[in-house]
């Protein structure tokens, strides 16, 4: 009996090194909160440099200073999402005992950045060429495209969200001049949702 014991031990400790080896799991779900909350006070800042107030009609045209103003938002937002995702993260692995920079993060790391990059590239040539309307559709398509594509090395629920933020992008394509709201709509409050739902299916139970 013992030794059926021992080896069904064994057996689900190796099933735990593979899946760890090949998956990371350590995401905070109070990350992706904070980073929807970014979004949001990022989205209503750059919503005032770009439209017209209490509106949703472009200015007609664009200061240096407000391409600057532009910039600096997007900057702040993306520097602030990515300190908070890696000390968030680091400190939930920490806790879980187990290391933040190993295969399966590697791995995530790699299947997101080769889309990302590629849309946030495309998204300065649009950026540089006054295309400014399909800036928000391409950077919603190409970010789902690489949570689709870095699902398989984390939480399956990281493919729902990729399906999400594709389709928002989508919408926002077909609607020129609402590309704002689909960005405070994917990068928001699908963030938010995300956030909320990993935190008490993963995090609040492990507290428990």
């Amino acid at each position: 009996m013992n030794k059926k014991e021992d080896y069904l031990s064994e057996i689900k400790g190796i099933r735990k090194m593979i899946e760890e080896s090949s998956r990371f799991l350590s995401l905070s779900g109070l990350s992706g909160i904070l980073i929807g909350v970014y979004a949001l006070t990022g989205a209503f800042l750059a919503y005032r440099v770009v439209y017209i107030p209490y509106s949703l009609h472009f200015r007609k045209t664009y200061a240096n200073d407000a391409l600057w103003q532009l910039a600096i938002i997007a900057a702040a937002t993306l520097v602030l999402s990515l300190v908070t995702t890696l000390w968030l993260t680091h400190n939930k692995a920490k806790k879980a005992g187990v290391t933040t920079w190993n295969r399966g993060s590697k791995l995530m790391l790699i299947n997101l950045a080769i889309p990302l990059a590629t849309g946030g590239i495309l998204s300065l040539i649009f950026l540089s060429r006054g295309i400014y309307t399909i800036i928000s559709p391409a950077f919603l398509i190409f970010y789902g495209l690489a949570l689709v594509n870095a699902a398989k090395y984390t939480r399956n629920e990281i493919f729902y969200i990729g399906i999400i933020q594709i389709i928002l992008g989508l919408m926002a394509a077909l609607m020129p001049g609402f590309g704002i709201i689909f960005w405070a709509l994917g990068f928001g409050i699908v963030h938010i949702i995300y956030g909320i739902l990993m935190y008490y299916r993963y995090e609040h139970i492990t507290k428990e």
